[in-house]
């Protein structure tokens, strides 16, 4: 009975529709990295810094703590590869309640269905049907530390159960866990000459924890195990409010992973006679691949800031940024546009996106739209994504 590398088929999916770049960094689970809601989507993936919603689970959750409303509940479905077949997809179900003027919990779980693969030994063997899937729980906690300023606490179970086996082997999913430290400021209104205006700032850092291990027989560094998609995301934004029906809000964000960057492989001198080209002298590529694969999870968060092979000014390509502007009419429809860029070396990600929102009663409908701007295709190009939210209970003043 063998056992199929996990990561082959889910880097498959995702990465074969990026050119070969210079360096790129790769993660285990990086559905985790995917905005799962229709609003954040509609502005170039953006989260952390925006106003209070259902969606801030994932992005900032320090912003329940400002939520009007007392409670809230979404449900979100993001077709995925859909160029390519119609049962890839992510759905996230998420919760929160606030439970005074100062605090808040929340609580989400998404799931990422890579849909049936049907494997064969010979053509004419019956199907062994795998339905390959990952998921994640979260909770989170966020306090408001004074009128303007909260910050927030949230832990998460992910499980990956991306196995492949022939002959009917069980394997377990690989299992990890990881935490987040977010923060969130937003001003009071202040007046403006010709309108009024209102700031907002927010970081997270995001998925901090130990490196998930699709080969059990390994160590957490050995060379099955894989980096989380631990991130650092900083943004701003500030609110036109033109008037009691009118609003217009821009916000600029910046993700930056914490993970270390994969070295450049020399070959080994073995015999020190100043060739590397003898027989079994090229083996630079396992040496450095073990050595990444050795680097421990908390120490691969220092490193991440100042190890790139080209210095600063590659250390500076593994920032995405992201821009966004969203107008809001009686606090009953939103329209929104954003642009995310990725460096070209670090996976030349780079795509446009529309949305809109339509809230009636407690009810809120949000959709989106992503166009590529870069040669490499999108997983989610040509893709709508859908977002329904619940907001009920009682109202809380936003100051």
């Amino acid at each position: 009975m063998k056992k199929i590398s996990p990561l082959l088929l889910f880097y498959f999916i995702i990465i074969s529709f990026a050119n070969a770049q210079i360096r790129p960094i790769t993660t285990g689970v990086p559905f985790l990295q995917v905005a799962s809601d229709a609003r954040a989507a509609g502005l170039g993936d953006q989260g952390v810094a925006t106003s209070a919603d259902v969606f801030s689970q994932q992005w900032n959750p320090a912003k329940y703590a400002f939520s009007i409303d007392k409670q809230g509940f979404s449900v979100s479905y993001t077709p995925y590869l859909t160029d390519l077949v119609n049962d890839i997809s992510l759905s996230q179900l998420t919760y929160y309640n606030k439970i005074n003027e100062r605090s808040a919990f929340a609580g989400s779980i998404r799931y990422f269905s890579i849909g049936e693969i049907e494997l064969r030994e010979n053509p004419n063997d019956p199907a062994n049907v795998v339905k390959p899937a990952e998921f994640a729980i979260d909770g989170s906690y966020s306090l408001k530390l004074s009128e303007t300023f909260s910050m927030a606490v949230g832990a998460r179970f992910i499980s990956s159960n991306l196995a492949i086996t022939s002959g009917g082997e069980n394997l377990s999913a690989a299992k990890s866990f990881a935490f987040d430290v977010a923060g969130f400021y937003q001003s009071e209104e202040i007046a403006y000459r010709d309108f009024n205006g209102r700031w907002r700032a927010g970081f997270n850092f995001q998925n901090l924890g130990p490196k998930i291990n699709y080969d059990l027989s390994e160590t957490t560094d050995g060379p099955g195990s894989n980096f989380l998609p631990a991130n650092l995301r900083v943004g701003g934004g500030f609110d036109f409010i033109l008037d009691d029906y009118n609003k217009v809000a821009v916000g600029l964000e910046f993700t930056k992973l914490l993970v270390p960057t994969p070295q450049i492989p020399k070959p080994i001198d073995l015999n020190n006679d100043g060739d590397t080209s003898d027989a079994g002298e090229s083996n630079g590529i396992q040496e450095a691949n073990n050595e990444y694969n050795s680097i421990g999870w908390v120490p691969g968060i220092f490193k991440s800031f100042g190890d790139a092979p080209d210095g600063f000014s590659e250390e500076l390509k593994e920032i995405t940024y992201s821009l966004s502007g969203e107008y809001t009419y009686q606090d009953s429809f939103s329209m929104r546009a954003g642009y995310y860029h990725q460096s070209p070396e670090k996976g030349n990600i780079q795509f446009f996106s529309l949305g809109a929102g339509f809230k009636y009663n407690i009810v809120k409908v949000d959709v989106s739209y992503l166009f590529s701007a870069s040669k490499v295709k999108n997983p989610l190009e040509n893709t709508l994504r859908f977002s329904l939210t619940f907001n009920f209970g009682e109202k809380y003043e936003e100051y």
